[in-house]
Parts: C-alpha cells; structure tokens; sequence
C-alpha cells in the first residue's frame, strides 16, 4: 500500500524539526513545513501523483520535495530524515510534543544541559534546572511537568483545526447531495456545532437508494481507505487522514437522527431530561410517549424542536449550557452572520515580511469580500527607521485608486515583557487603529502587561488575547475576568482572532466579554490575500458565544466605529 499523505507530511514536519534542531538553513525548513501543510491537506493521494512525475505540479511541492515521495515510497523514508535521526537524539525529538517547547528550546535543552529523554527532562524540570534557559521560566516548567504526568501530546494527535474539517466536510456534502439517490444531506457532530477542534467528522442522509449512496460515499476520490461497510453505514478514512462517519436513514425520522448526532452530549441529556418530565423518552429515532408507547418520528430538525416545545437553537448553541431555556422561552439570540461584517481591523501585507499580499491586493480582495474598509495593521517592528511613514504614503496612494472603499492606517504593537509598547505615543496618535498583542514571555504577568497597556489612550483593541496556539501550545494564563472589566472600564476592544489555529478568544470568553459590554471585532489577523476568508471562522466562535450582529463592533461603518474609539 502507498503512503498516505498523512504519513509524509509527518515525515517532512519532522525533517524540519531536525533541521531546525541542527540550526540548518531556514529556507529549508520553511520549505519542509510549507510542503507538509499541501500534501496534509491534499484531498488526491500524493504518493501515486509522485511515481507518476506529477506531485511537482501542485503549489509547494516541488521536484525536490517529489522526489523525497518517491524515496518514501521505495525506501519507506526519506533519505535526508534518516540521516538526521542520526544526529539528533531520539528522546530529544519526544521534546516537541510538549507544550512549549519547539525546535530551538529542544535544542538547547539537548546541547546547553545535555538532556536527551523525557525522564531527564523531568527531573530537570522538578530541580528548577530548566528556568535558567532563555525563553523558559517556572511556569514553563510547570506546563512540562502537567504534560508529562497527563501523558504527552495524546490529545493533540486525536483532534484536528475546524479549519482543516471544513473544506473536507463541504466536498463531502456537495457530493453526496449531487447523487441521484440523494433527498437530504446534512454535516453533524462537533463540526457542525464549529468547534474549535474536531475529530471524526459525522455525515447524516436519507436516500431513496440507501446501498447506492454508501457506494459513493466508499468510491470518492479522496477516500484512501474503507474502515466499515454496510447497507446504511460506512466509516472511511480520507487521504488526509480525516476520520468520516455517514448514516443513511429513513426520511421520515432524518430530523430526529440529525438532531442526536449534532449533539452535543449534554444538550441531548439535558433535551431527553426535560422531556422525561413530560412523559416523553427521546432517541436517536424518535420521540416515545410512555404512556401510549406512541413514536413519533420527524423529517425535519426544526418540527422535532416544535413537537418538544422549543425554538430551534443554532448548531453551534447546542453545548448544553442555557439554550434549551432560552429555546423554550423564545430568547435565541439572532447571531452574527459573516455578511453583516463590514470591514477588516486586524490584517497584515508585505510590509510585515512574514505577510504575502500587497496593501492593494489585499484591498481589492477585502472590497470583493463586500467590505467598506481595511485596516492594514503591520508588525511594528517591521516599520521602523521611516517605514511607517512610507507605509501611510502607499496606503494614501492606494486609497486614490479606490473608489466606495477605504484603506486604514493601523499596527500591530508588541506588549514587551516590562509592560511596556514598543512604538512611541506620537506615532500611535497618528494613527486611526491600534491592537496590542503579546507576542512573547507567556509566562511574565501577562495579565498585568495587557491591563496596563489599556490604560494608554491610543491602544484601540487587544489582540489575540491569549497567545494560545491550537494543538501546539496553550494560551497564557490571563486572567480573563480581570481583563474585561478593564476593557469595559477603559473602552478597548477584544478581539475574536479567526487564525484557524489561534480562535482567540476563545468562546467562553467572548461570551463573557459580550455579556460585559466589550467591544468584540472578529478579525482575520490575515496575511493573504486568501486568509481574509478565515473571517468564518471567527464568526462561527462568535456565534459559540452567543454574540449578536449589534455586539461585534465590525460590522458597523468605518464613521461609527470612529466614534467609538477612545
């Protein structure tokens, strides 16, 4: 059998671990990296593309890249990694699976105190020995240590980016509802509730050929293996490693199956306990009345939620916190939707040179979004020495070319471990939006740093709040409740970072920064012209959190946002 894509791009990720570990050129390892991310989210196998000669076509995959498919193919890995493992030691590898601790700190745990195992690392991290490292310090040590005793990395390895799912969840849908046999087609489980991470995506159909559809769904194209198969269910596995789940059911009880595999678990216990109360039993298949044994069985989600009672709570309500009562009493919020946004408050272009798309470019993709303006918020440390004010001349260039659209002058400031910003107030006055974001020293008062950059009059937003990285690293322990009643009291934003692998805050938080009275933006922190899309993202977190159209603050017009600057 051929690799899955899957299983190179592990491979590749960890030559760019190694090669980072060894300090090798950077161009490589962005090359590594960048190449592991197009074959993990490959929907065609490119193990087969590369024995063919055609891997190289696809964005990011060159020939040399094409040609290490190839050794794994023959040789069962790729040439350069074997010679690394080689060099690096193999319990330093087992470091990056911890939270915090990336190719350079393994590396200088390895080569500054010749650690080479878990085992050491841990007895390193119970003597303190590991705070005297550049970049760590005695929460960091604490973060290991719960690592370790909880068991390394087992988590992260389950679950994939929201972001990751949707694209896979779309093609499966559009598919199967092109099939002939087709009636309905909907996504289920926690994709459909747009958690933050998922694991097996869940597909619910009813079909007037039920075999039929399953035959399609086993033959897709971007099926790499068929797990289980029957009449009215199968479980496959994507060629990038997804985990898809479908039930083809009657149509008559669709409503019902649906609504039970959309979840969540403790909405579904807490819908079944308020209808044992009233002398009802409620199962994936229908709705019983006890006393009669009568089933009644519904087609749609929406008479299912009317037979019980309730309004229809939004997929993404349905957490098992207090919708089942705002269903019942008729107060569902009207949540945001991605077409009432109305502009960008926190994108990046080239002049930050992590970022790819021109200011123009990513003007005119924002415009065709249907936005009314951007917010250009570069790296400040990207523009110092002039390059800020060169940056206003191109943007005030670009808004001569534009017409109904209008091109912000922004930036994004480092809060620095002192607490203090990295631009001077003069330069911040200049501008018409600052967010603030902590970027480095997680574990260094982060609270205190971002409550006492509030207190500058020229600091508009905070961005994302916590620094987390999804599946990579966890956010800095801020305290949140503190934060939002600064922000409430010093009128500064919170932003809902839509990064797929930031989501920050989190939806908790932004619920509770919404019930307070914040400022919320959703913003895409974007730095291409494409990432401006991941707006969706940070919606369907908004709509977690309850937030409504009226609590987010971009999807007003430029002049009222304005006025509620400080």
């Amino acid at each position: 059998m051929l690799p899955r894509n899957g299983e190179l791009a592990d491979q590749l990720d960890l030559l760019a671990d190694l090669s980072e570990i060894l300090e090798e050129e950077s161009f490589k390892v962005i090359a590594y990296r960048r190449a592991a991310g197009r074959i993990r989210e490959a929907a065609v196998p490119i193990a087969e593309l590369a024995l063919d000669g055609k891997a190289k076509e696809l964005p990011g995959i060159g020939k040399t890249i094409e040609a290490k498919v190839v050794e794994v193919v023959e040789d069962g890995e790729m040439h350069a990694l074997t010679k690394r493992r080689g060099l690096v030691p193999a319990g330093v590898v087992d470091f990056l699976r911890l939270p915090g601790v990336g190719p350079k700190t393994a590396a200088r745990i390895w080569t500054q105190l010749g650690i080479t195992s878990l085992d050491g690392l841990k007895t390193a991290a119970e003597s303190g020995r590991l705070r005297d490292l550049s970049g760590m310090g005695a929460r960091s040590e604490e973060k290991i240590l719960k690592a370790l005793e909880a068991g390394v990395g087992e988590e992260a390895e389950q679950r994939r980016l929201l972001a990751t799912a949707l694209p896979a969840v779309r093609r499966v849908v559009a598919e199967l509802e092109a099939h002939p046999t087709a009636i309905a087609v909907s996504e289920a489980g926690s994709v459909r509730r747009r958690r933050e991470t998922v694991r097996d995506l869940d597909f619910i159909a009813t079909s007037s050929d039920a075999p039929a559809l399953i035959d399609a769904f086993c033959a897709g194209t971007w099926v790499s293996e068929v797990l289980a198969r029957g009449d009215t269910k199968a479980t496959v596995v994507s060629h990038d490693e997804l985990r898809l789940d479908l039930r083809v059911v009657p149509e008559d009880c669709y409503g019902n199956v649906l609504q039970h595999f959309t979840g969540s678990k403790d909405h579904n216990i807490k819908l079944r306990e308020e209808a044992q109360r009233r002398g009802l039993s409620i199962s994936e298949y229908g709705v019983t009345e006890v006393e009669s044994g009568k089933v009644v069985t519904h087609a749609d989600e929406d008479d299912l939620y009317a037979f019980l009672g309730y309004g229809t709570p939004p997929p993404e309500l349905r957490e098992g916190t207090a919708e089942i009562a705002a269903a019942r009493n008729g107060d569902l919020p009207a949540l945001v939707d991605v077409a009432d946004l109305k502009g960008e408050l926190h994108c990046h272009s080239t002049w930050s040179t992590d970022a790819r798309g021109t200011i123009e470019e990513m003007a005119h993709t924002a415009k065709g979004r249907g936005y009314a303006f951007l917010c250009v918020t570069d790296h400040s440390h990207y523009l110092r020495g002039g390059r800020l004010e060169a940056q206003w001349r191109e943007i005030e260039d670009v808004n001569g070319r534009l017409t109904r659209f209008r091109v912000l002058r922004g930036i994004e400031v480092n809060i620095r471990a002192d607490g203090s910003l990295d631009v001077d107030d003069d330069s911040l006055a200049q501008l018409d939006w600052v967010v603030a974001s902590l970027h480095t020293s997680f574990d260094k008062s982060p609270t205190e740093r971002i409550v006492g950059v509030m207190d500058n009059p020229h600091v508009d937003c905070i961005g994302h709040l916590t620094g987390r990285r999804l599946l990579k690293r966890e956010g800095a322990p801020v305290d949140v409740e503190r934060v939002v009643e600064r922000a409430v009291e010093t009128g500064t934003a919170l932003e809902i970072n839509s990064q797929p692998d930031r989501l920050d805050m989190r939806d908790t938080h932004a619920r509770l920064a919404g019930e307070a009275g914040v400022k919320i933006p959703i913003t895409t922190d974007a730095h291409s012209v494409g990432a401006l899309s991941y707006a969706e993202l940070g919606v369907a977190q908004a709509r977690r959190a309850w937030l409504t159209k009226e609590q987010i603050l971009n999807t007003r017009p430029w002049r009222e946002i304005a006025k509620l600057r400080k």
